[in-house]
């Protein structure tokens, strides 16, 4: 399970490290300590988070063209051949379709962190 540091997970939040401090104290968003004492949240509570703040997981995430844009996979439909991957990205929903080849060598699963690049109608997901 991937697990964010309080800084990580407001950037891919797209709120300030302040805001997120005040959500986990209010018990808005889980936290724990991880072996180096620090405050951490899981990636499937931030997953959850992220389509929460976005409101209508359904709705449109307007976007413009050679973009990139730290996330987080909310969703992974996978299919024989072709798997549908979502990422939230602060308010923006984005939906890629990969190889599931891909999908498995670069264990996208929901939780996971990301970097989605837009270009035109081109979706691409790679590690942060």
């Amino acid at each position: 399970m991937h697990l964010f540091r309080l800084n990580a997970a407001a950037a891919a939040l797209g709120v300030s490290d302040d805001t997120l401090r005040r959500w986990v104290d209010a018990g808005r968003i889980a936290s724990r300590v991880d072996e180096g004492g620090r405050r951490v949240v899981t990636g499937p509570d931030l997953a959850a988070l992220a389509v929460e703040l976005a409101g209508d997981p359904d709705g449109p995430a307007g976007t413009s063209a050679r973009n990139s844009f730290p996330g987080i996979v909310t969703r992974v439909l996978r299919g024989d051949v072709v798997s549908q991957v979502e990422v939230q990205s602060g308010p923006h929903r984005l939906v890629s379709l990969l190889t599931t080849e891909s999908v498995d060598d670069l264990g996208l699963v929901p939780g996971a962190p990301v970097r989605a690049s837009v270009k035109s109608t081109h979706v691409v997901v790679d590690l942060p």
